[in-house]
């Protein structure tokens, strides 16, 4: 707890090189004025996931190894939790309030990561967003809890992404179709593997995005469960209940974001599932200056 006192909040908008009363977005659900002296200041189930590439994570001190989700690392443990603090007191976000989720999660109190950029045999994910490996950048994902993914046997890229694809199909549940954003976190370990036989992160989604498909007879509401195919699209095939037309859970591949962090002992990985929210979640990235 760092009380923002005048003196404190006064250095925090001068280092940020605009005036105290400058606009930065208004922020929902009651759409509040943020401006930097009110962000400087006060330092939604989804929570908004921080991802940090580039220089600046050493500069920060920001975790992208072991434990990264966790807690125990103040950077990420301030950053993630003063933008919570902004969605509540700017935002007015306020539980059983405003915000009436059912259950939330922990990624409520804070939830910032960084990518172990230097454990990736792969290009950061900055990079594959068009920024140069240089630049400093902050992405930004309305997401579920992580949902860890254990595989210590597998010595295949096909077999360890066999496994990945079984926990992701159950994504929102097991029918859920045409997903948007999700991030597949990479342990070292697991990239090597995948890297190793000559995978790209492209090959990943390709692989990812072709498994994880159902019949349409499989994604009937009411069969093997109470959720399926809305109805808008259950009317576009003329016998649903045997039809084999094959449905994606994701909208397209690129829909799949990689990312390598995480410690560099243990064969583990993590999914977190974007929001199901109209189209689904966005992942935006800002370069920072």
């Amino acid at each position: 707890m760092v009380p923002p006192t005048r003196e404190r909040v006064e250095r925090a908008v001068a280092a940020s090189g605009r005036p105290g009363d400058a606009l930065i977005a208004l922020v929902p659900p009651n759409y509040g004025r943020a401006t930097v002296e009110k962000v400087a200041i006060t330092t939604n189930a989804p929570a908004p996931l921080i991802v940090v590439n580039g220089p600046i994570r050493r500069v920060l001190d920001i975790n992208c190894g072991a434990g990264l989700f966790g807690p125990g690392w103040r950077a990420n443990a301030t950053i993630g939790r003063a933008l919570r603090l902004v969605c509540v007191n700017v935002g007015g976000a306020r539980p059983g309030v405003v915000s009436m989720s059912t259950f939330a999660h922990p990624g409520r109190y804070t939830y910032c990561i960084g990518e172990h950029e230097e454990a990736s045999p792969w290009k950061s994910l900055a990079v594959e967003h068009g920024f140069a490996p240089g630049d400093d950048t902050v992405a930004l994902l309305a997401a579920d809890a992580p949902l860890t993914v254990y595989d210590q046997r597998s010595r295949t890229a096909p077999d360890l992404l066999a496994t990945v694809a079984a926990s992701m199909a159950v994504i929102e549940h097991h029918k859920m179709t045409h997903w948007g954003d999700t991030l597949l976190v990479l342990s070292p370990e697991h990239a090597a593997i995948v890297a190793g036989d000559g995978w790209s992160k492209a090959d990943v989604r390709r692989f990812l995005f072709e498994r994880l498909q159902r019949p349409v007879h499989e994604l009937v509401p009411g069969k093997n469960g109470g959720d399926g195919l809305p109805e808008h699209v259950l009317r576009k095939f003329a016998d649903p209940e045997h039809d084999a037309t094959p449905i994606p859970k994701f909208r397209a591949p690129e829909h799949i974001k990689i990312l390598v962090a995480g410690g560099t002992a243990g064969r583990f990985s993590a999914v977190v599932p974007g929001w199901t929210f109209s189209k689904g979640s966005n992942l935006v990235m800002r370069r920072i200056r």
